[in-house]
């Protein structure tokens, strides 16, 4: 397919972004094969999305009500927001977990593509930029390719930014995406410390 697309003007820059795309289908449908169809994922999904939904009537709740609730009260109802707050983190930690093995199949097949992608195009400028970036991106934008025209574009940086955003988008159009809530949660391997616990 690459050297197809060579033969035109922009070749080498459709065989990136054609290879990019079809990489991130491959990585959508192992993602899907491991995780997405799984009771586990579904179930733990659920919960995200149900503890979020009983935080925000909390929420809601608790600013509804404002000062006509008795001091006793608004001390349970802060103690039952923080273990649903816990709840939707634990959960979302879990969600996190159960994506891991893919993300180690999906890592590999990342591996494989950049390294087939980077014995095709090594040493070789694979589009033109319309400005010259600054220096920190100018590194990355201008890695392995000869000469000094800073507008010159490597294969690293086309891929890096077709991936981002391919798959993401593919993520969201498939309904893949993880719950907002679960991002919200500061969910993940390592979230964020909790500042109310010493």
């Amino acid at each position: 397919m690459a050297s197809a697309l060579s033969s035109l003007r922009y070749g080498d820059s459709l065989s990136v972004v054609a290879i990019s795309g079809a990489t991130a289908v491959l990585c959508e449908a192992i993602s899907w094969l491991l995780i997405y169809r799984t009771a586990t994922y579904n179930s733990l999904r659920a919960t995200i999305e149900r503890h979020s939904r009983k935080l925000d009537a909390m929420k809601a709740g608790a600013g509804a009500s404002g000062s006509s609730q008795p001091a006793g009260s608004s001390s349970s109802r802060a103690k039952k927001m923080d273990r649903v707050e816990t709840s939707l983190k634990d959960a979302a930690r879990e969600l996190s977990l159960s994506k891991l093995k893919s993300g180690a199949v999906v890592a590999a097949v990342l591996f494989v593509v950049f390294g087939l992608l980077n014995s095709l195009f090594e040493g070789r400028a694979v589009a033109k930029l319309p400005f010259a970036p600054v220096p920190l991106v100018q590194r990355m934008s201008h890695r392995g390719v000869p000469g000094n025209d800073p507008t010159d574009c490597s294969m690293v940086f086309l891929y890096f930014l077709c991936s981002i955003s391919i798959r993401t988008n593919l993520q969201k159009l498939l309904g893949f995406a993880p719950p907002r809530a679960a991002a919200a949660a500061g969910g993940g391997l390592f979230p964020m410390p909790d500042p109310k616990v010493n």
